[in-house]
């Protein structure tokens, strides 16, 4: 048997709300201080508010205080125009920090650049003076369009923001700079405006796969002027999808080329090991960084919070710990009734809204002005609703917000207090880019982290130097994983057939992929170039989210209304008949997934209960890359098939999380090629190790589970990204095997960075169980809220002697990455 935790799409990333054991109390005395207009709270005050009352002050296991920091100045290049300083300084910057002007620096230059700095240091001034500079340069031309930009973001909600900045900013500039948001919520009659006028393009990664680079003839006038692109928040480029934006900005790359172009490519990310490695894996350039940050900072108290243990038992008895989700429903709650300006993030779409509706729900008990005021943000939304919802936070009608990592990227929230993180979000990165939310104007800030009942938020919530002594994670990506880059082969033939010289751009493996895309008839060789050989757009063949498919849209039967969509590999987890759907507060019920047409169809209704898919999941050993022994025991990185099928949904109650009832599916399985690390024991090892028979399939399960949650310290992953499945008896390898595979087809990159850190991996793994204060075994240590079996077997004793004796045999010197 199997036993198998599976990555996003797979399971319902949320486990199901959990019960309120601790009555909620808004009306005690340190809820009803009102903040005096104008006046903000200091966040030691409405932190020492917070944790007061029954049982508050020990959830806080650590507070991290971190004090202010004075900027540095500069001045800028004498090359910026003295129109866009005077520009600046009506904004109220009399001068640069001194990484902005090293950045114009580079910029004007003609070098590539990445700024890694904190949250809120004014990254977009840095590379905006040059860039608008440039631009006025080029509007003075004589003929011909001028100079033009491109700026590329993760986000459409982080685009409009940006586009906001720039026209505060370049209102004194007049017609000079022309700036115009081009991405799928732009009206069709606006585009012909933006290809022909506009000098500073704002979109993102997937408009200039699907839209700029395949009608590139009608943009050759803005690409032949391109001499900037912006990348912002460029570290969220990885695993898959940073992989497929590297191919991109290839593409981008070989067509501007065409019309006598070179770009140069200017980066802005949050604090990241090795900014300038990464921005050139991303973009193929070399890339100078920038990494002393100039910016002042106020004062941060950053606090680790950990929810009680409830009287109540989960899966096979296991004691269960009040969720993150109730917890920090409670605290945006008090905070709000506190007058205290909040952002919580929380991990999933599902997770958002309830934490809103929560809120909501209490906050009627106090004032019923107040829930009013809250609101949840998240992906899947339709335009309009997310532009009202950004412009009641900016303009501060909003009190308090849900919302997912949607928000989370660089959008200038000005006047928070203080961010709840509902759950570790997955790297370093991530959590001190959401932390940097509040205090945006410079003064104090608010963080709290509430730790999920989860091997990897435990661990962390006990381990602070975890998180405040260690560097941010390095960002992980493969721009030559074949499943990545066939299909940008295919789009870039079709945009200009491929030429041997152009083989070099796309990296080393494209030599090996030509003649199978030629095999499989979808380019053609003539002469001395390929071509695309389709009628269909060759920009289609791939998803460049990694969402594998057509998003599912979700619509009210009775109306035919569009709530919103699903991501295709979420959809047999989230919208399978039966499942329960959350959207803006309000609950549905799935009557019908129709897989062909993308389309669930849905009705309102209110069930005391949410819904968690069951699944089975096989997986098969395809090539063994690398492999070492640790003693008697191997170490392995190779390619797998993982093939898994949905086949039940469970009924919870959601306050006790009480199984109400199992229902079975009939979903088609799916199939996914991928990369793993996975390693063995003997029969000598078992034996050494204590582990009987019938003790054997819950050590390796119980192990894998906790692998799977510790990974995300050691690659920059989250638990969702991967998946895993241990086995007493693998049929390929013979021996009992524990598989951790990467979530997406050909991989990302996490289960190699597994593989190279796998001693110190393996380590922190063993000490996350041996440290859990359960007896048997509980969601913080050993038990998985995705687990296809039901966590059952899970032995943690066993885990823990099993992974002494594997880690005994760990060679001195792991293998180098490469």
């Amino acid at each position: 048997m199997a036993f198998n935790h599976l990555p996003a799409g797979v399971h319902d990333a949320l486990s199901p709300l959990s019960v309120r054991p601790v009555t909620h109390s808004v009306s005690m005395a340190h809820n009803q201080i009102p903040r005096q207009a104008g006046i903000r709270p200091s966040p030691r005050a409405v932190l020492g508010r917070l944790s007061t009352g029954a049982g508050r002050g020990t959830r806080i296991t650590h507070t991290e205080h971190l004090p202010p920091r004075p900027g540095t100045h500069a001045q800028w290049p004498s090359a910026i125009r003295p129109e866009v300083i005077d520009a600046i300084r009506a904004a109220g910057i009399e001068r640069p920090w001194a990484h902005q002007a090293r950045t114009a620096e580079y910029a004007l230059r003609g070098e590539s650049v990445v700024v890694a700095t904190g949250t809120a240091s004014g990254k977009s001034l840095a590379y905006l003076a040059p860039v608008l500079s440039t631009l006025l340069d080029g509007a003075e031309e004589p003929s011909g369009r001028g100079t033009t930009a491109l700026y590329l973001s993760p986000t459409k909600a982080l685009a409009a923001d940006q586009r906001r900045a720039v026209a505060g900013l370049t209102a004194p500039l007049g017609t000079g700079v022309r700036a115009a948001v081009y991405d799928g919520d732009t009206p069709v009659e606006e585009r012909e405006w933006v290809r022909q006028y506009a000098n500073y393009v704002l979109t993102n990664p997937d408009m200039l796969h699907r839209g700029i680079l395949p009608g590139h003839p009608r943009w050759s006038s803005f690409l032949r002027a391109l001499r900037y692109v912006v990348i912002d928040e460029c570290h969220t480029y990885r695993g898959v999808f940073g992989s497929h934006v590297a191919q991109v900005l290839r593409r981008l790359r070989r067509v501007c080329a065409r019309y006598g172009s070179s770009p140069v490519f200017l980066l802005a990310s949050a604090t990241a090991s090795d900014p300038a490695v990464a921005a050139g894996r991303l973009t193929g350039v070399p890339v100078v960084e920038i990494t002393e940050d100039g910016s002042p900072r106020g004062e941060v108290v950053f606090a680790l919070w950990e929810p009680p243990l409830t009287e109540l038992h989960g899966e096979q008895g296991a004691p269960v710990r009040r969720t993150a989700t109730a917890e920090s429903a409670d605290l945006l709650t008090d905070l709000a009734v506190q007058g205290v300006r909040t952002v919580t993030f929380v991990r999933s779409r599902r997770g958002a809204e309830l934490i809103a509706l929560i809120a909501q729900e209490r906050l009627a008990e106090v004032d019923r002005s107040l829930p009013g005021r809250i609101a949840a943000y998240r992906g899947g939304y339709l335009p309009e609703e997310r532009r009202a919802l950004e412009r009641a936070l900016h303009s501060g009608e909003l009190l308090g917000l849900a919302a997912t990592t949607a928000l989370e990227l660089g959008m200038d929230i000005a006047g928070l207090d203080a961010v709840v993180v509902a759950g570790y979000p997955g790297t370093r990165a991530s959590l001190w880019q959401q932390a940097g939310r509040a205090g945006r104007t410079g003064e104090g800030a608010l963080a709290i982290l509430v730790a999920r009942d989860d091997p990897l938020d435990t661990y962390l919530v006990h381990h602070p130097d975890a998180l405040f002594r260690q560097p941010v994670e390095s960002t992980v990506l493969d721009p030559d994983n074949p499943y990545v880059l066939a299909p940008h082969l295919c789009a870039a033939a079709a945009e200009l057939p491929l030429t041997e010289p152009d083989l070099e751009l796309f990296g080393p493996a494209t030599t090996e992929l030509m003649p199978q895309l030629e095999q499989r008839k979808l380019l053609r060789r003539r002469a001395t170039a390929w071509h695309w050989t389709r009628r269909e757009r060759a920009a289609d063949l791939t998803d460049i989210r990694g969402a594998g498919g057509s998003p599912v849209q979700v619509v009210e039967a009775a109306t035919g209304r569009l709530l919103g969509t699903v991501d295709a590999a979420a959809a047999h987890t989230t919208v399978h008949e039966g499942a329960v759907h959350l959207h803006q507060g309000r609950s549905y019920l799935v009557r019908q997934l129709d897989l062909d047409d993308s389309v669930a169809l849905v009705e309102e209704a209110s069930p005391p209960y949410s819904t968690t898919a069951r699944d089975t999941t096989t997986i098969s050993i395809l090539e063994t890359t690398t492999e070492i022994p640790w003693g008697d025991a191997r170490l392995c990185f190779g390619s797998v098939e993982v093939t898994n099928q949905v086949v039940s949904f469970l009924r919870r109650k959601l306050i006790t999380g009480e199984v109400l009832g199992e229902s079975k599916l009939d979903l088609p399985p799916r199939t996914l090629r991928t990369r793993a690390v996975w390693w063995t024991v003997t029969e000598d090892q078992l034996e050494e190790a204590r582990v009987h028979p019938q003790a054997l399939g819950g050590a390796l399960h119980a192990a894998e589970h906790a692998s799977i949650g510790i990974l995300p310290l050691f690659a920059t992953c989250d638990r969702w990204d991967i998946g895993g499945v241990s086995i007493p008896l693998h049929p390929d390898t013979l021996l009992p095997t524990v598989f951790v595979y990467d979530g997406h087809p050909g991989g990302a990159g996490f289960a190699e960075r597994a593989f190279h850190t796998a001693a110190r991996w393996l380590a922190a793994t063993r000490e996350a169980i041996a440290a859990c204060e359960c007896e048997a075994g509980c969601p913080s240590c050993i038990q998985s809220p995705k687990c296809g079996n039901g966590n059952d077997p899970l032995d943690k004793k066993a885990a823990i002697r099993l992974l002494t004796t594997l880690l005994a045999g760990a060679p001195e010197h792991p293998p180098a990455a490469e």
